[in-house]
């Protein structure tokens, strides 16, 4: 198989492909095989007739449709990894050739070619040469009295009391949510820790100074489900309010609540305990903090008809128009999604980084239980909706986070180096470090797709000439937004303050607004 690849831009790849007709033979014949078990042809049992017959009975035409659509996938796969494209959208494909399987020494051909976009090229930066803060690893007797607290909250007595609701109680609860008079969600019976902050945002001030049988009221901001990011006024009927009495932290409490004999041995194991959280939430925090800056350090195009598809299918999901005011937020989101994914997995590419079968079976169970689910029908799950892949993809991204961090820099808040090798280990067997001062760009547009860029560029100028002769009559909601710009840089201030509340008026585009 021969094929060759034009960069029609630094997102979109064409691939030209071309299988001479003695590689396609293997097909053709698999082809031939399979559809004399379906022709029925006098004299001859199904798929016993010879080649000959089957080709004058349904013509080799039909024969060679049959193979190109049998083997057109095999052929495209092979193409995009000898060409080394990642494609991230269907392709689209033309048949330009067929070959006339006239038998030996036929020297025509199967060509094909495909338009696809693809990831675009990203030229690295190097962790080692960035420093990443992170917080305090020092482990304070402070810490440890909050671990200690905390074991002992879980052997506590809770004890119903006649008194307004403070900080630190346990409240019995019955609520329900509504919008403009409408109710969207309910729960009864459910136990509230105040000062957790785990539920809504308001809920630990309302509940504050309650005594049992009292209804509060509040508006809270929705943080989940179909009416996330709305305003929904919150009535809580208080059911209950208990006391929580803590166990004395003494020997005895050390054997009932661990394997220690003596309460100083306890807190010394939740001070190593307590070591190992500080650490791992430095880890935590450097890793964030380094995609941070490793995505502030470089410049890469997204394929737009990817954010595009995905911008479509978030807004179908929640049951929205694609000219939903939304959209523009969905937008950002969509777009610093896919370039943090772009990047790490470029990392995971230069690290060598390998996902282990049991990761990511240990992986699938942690999510089976967050979700609540048993984990083997969480991975049955998984598989039938062919989400394995993009687990895997999530497990090498946060690995390839982890080998950079392994590189950088990392302070905690008084300057002090931090030890990630200590925290994480070594790094796993066959990792690599690249060179990363070894980079070159590969990636270049053909002339003729840049050209055609230019053109295609310059045509909304062209279209301006024309549109000042329409001062009062453009209508930016009817035009692009390349258009529209350039309609208001040529126009008059007074042009311009009309055309911009007509936008404000309609889509507001934020490219557009930026000019007000």
């Amino acid at each position: 198989m021969k094929n060759s690849v034009e960069y029609l831009s630094e997102t979109r790849a064409k691939l030209s492909v071309e299988i001479l007709a003695e590689e396609f033979g293997p097909d053709y014949d698999k082809a031939a095989k399979t559809l004399a078990k379906q022709v029925n042809i006098p004299g001859f049992r199904p798929g016993h007739a010879p080649r000959r017959i089957l080709e004058a009975k349904i013509g080799k035409g039909y024969i060679i449709e049959q193979a190109i659509n049998d083997s057109m996938d095999k052929y495209y796969q092979q193409a995009v990894a000898e060409a080394d494209l990642y494609p991230m959208s269907r392709p689209e494909i033309a048949i330009d050739e067929v070959p006339e399987m006239k038998g030996k020494g036929d020297k025509t051909a199967l060509k094909f070619t495909v338009e696809v976009d693809v990831r675009p090229e990203i030229i690295l930066a190097d962790p080692a040469t960035m420093t990443v803060k992170v917080s305090g690893m020092e482990v304070s007797d402070e810490d440890v009295t909050a671990e200690l607290d905390a074991l002992r909250e879980r052997f506590a007595t809770l004890t119903n009391v006649d008194r307004a609701a403070k900080k630190g109680d346990h409240v019995n609860i019955d609520m329900v949510a509504t919008i403009d008079g409408q109710e969207i969600d309910d729960v009864s019976g459910v136990s509230y820790k105040i000062g957790d902050g785990n539920m809504l945002q308001g809920q630990d001030e309302a509940l504050t100074g309650a005594k049992a049988g009292d209804e509060v009221e509040f508006t809270a901001e929705l943080m989940g489900g179909a009416h996330e990011g709305e305003d929904a006024n919150v009535k809580i009927t208080v059911n209950s309010v208990k006391e929580a009495e803590l166990p004395e932290a003494d020997d005895d409490f050390a054997q009932l609540a661990s394997e220690f004999d003596t309460i100083d041995e306890l807190k010394e194991d939740l001070r190593t305990k307590a070591v190992k959280n500080k650490g791992d939430e430095a880890v935590a925090e450097g890793t964030q903090k380094l995609s941070d800056a490793l995505l502030a350090a470089v410049e890469f195009p997204l394929p737009q008809s990817v954010v595009d598809e995905e911008v479509k299918n978030h807004l179908e999901r929640e049951g929205k128009e694609e000219n939903d005011p939304h959209s523009e937020e969905i937008r950002v989101e969509v777009e610093e999604g896919l370039r943090t994914q772009l990047l790490l997995d470029a990392y995971a590419k230069a690290f060598n980084v390998d996902v282990a079968q049991d990761e990511l079976i240990e992986f699938l169970i942690s999510q089976a239980q967050m979700y609540g689910m048993d984990p083997n029908q969480f991975i049955q799950a998984a598989a039938q909706t062919n989400q394995i892949g993009a687990f895997a993809g999530e497990i090498a991204r946060n690995k390839a986070l982890i080998a950079a961090l392994r590189l950088a820099k990392v302070e905690d808040s008084k300057g002090n180096t931090v030890d990630v090798t200590t925290i994480l280990g070594d790094a796993p067997e066959g990792e690599t470090v690249p060179d990363f001062s070894a980079q070159e760009k590969k990636v270049k547009v053909s002339a003729k797709a840049e050209k055609k860029a230019e053109k295609a560029e310059k045509k909304p100028a062209e279209k301006v000439e024309k549109a000042e002769d329409l001062a009062g009559d453009f209508d930016p909601s009817a035009h692009k937004v390349d258009e529209v710009v350039a309609y208001l840089e040529a126009a008059n201030d007074a042009e311009k303050a009309r055309v911009l509340e007509a936008e404000k008026a309609g889509k507001a585009r934020k490219t557009i607004m930026a000019l007000a």
